[in-house]
């Protein structure tokens, strides 16, 4: 863990405390830190604004209210996105829809120029098709490793996953995308 992690930590640890004594304005913080990475999951579950905010919503009401089951040994964005996988997970369940890999406005580099951000917007399409191709598990792996940079502990706290099964996902999810990716690319 870098010293900007263990400060972020540090933060996150203190705002709970805080929280959990009763201060409203401390789990506002939290949820102002988190709220557009909630948001970039919802969107990759849900593909529109209005029902990715009811989902951020209830996601932290989720948190919120088991802020006291929080043990601290994991971080609290890698609890948080448990709660959040796991609400996406039982909504999909209900609604059977899914849209694996963020959403590219959520993750677009406003530091490119157009010409990047259209040639950025195109590989995400061809990169969303290609996952069309992967298991739920190998989908939500890769989305979770590359598109939110979480670890494999990380990924294995989030899913439940061993993390040699979480590895093994990832290592068969690349292979599959280079393959379908080298296919639309020869087109």
């Amino acid at each position: 863990m870098n010293l900007e992690q263990l400060l972020i930590r540090r933060r996150d640890n203190a705002l709970i405390k805080s929280s959990l004594a009763g201060n409203q304005k401390a789990f506002s913080k939290l949820i102002s830190f988190y709220k557009k990475r909630v948001m970039s999951l919802g969107m990759s579950f849900f593909k529109n604004e209005t029902d990715s905010e009811d989902f951020a919503q209830e996601v932290f009401i989720k948190a919120y209210t088991n802020l006291s089951k929080f043990r601290g040994d994991s971080s609290f964005p890698t609890w948080l996105t448990s709660i959040a996988l796991n609400t996406a997970m039982n909504a999909k369940n209900r609604r059977k829809e899914y849209l694996a890999i963020s959403n590219e406005e959520q993750l677009e580099y406003k530091g490119f120029g157009p010409e990047k951000n259209h040639i950025r917007k195109i590989t995400m399409l061809a990169v969303r098709e290609a996952v069309k191709n992967l298991s739920e598990n190998e989908a939500i792996c890769v989305e979770l490793y590359f598109f939110y940079d979480n670890s494999h502990i990380e990924i294995s706290e989030i899913t439940g996953l061993p993390v040699n099964t979480i590895k093994s996902h990832i290592f068969r999810a690349k292979k599959i995308l280079r393959e379908r990716l080298r296919s639309y690319y020869e087109e």
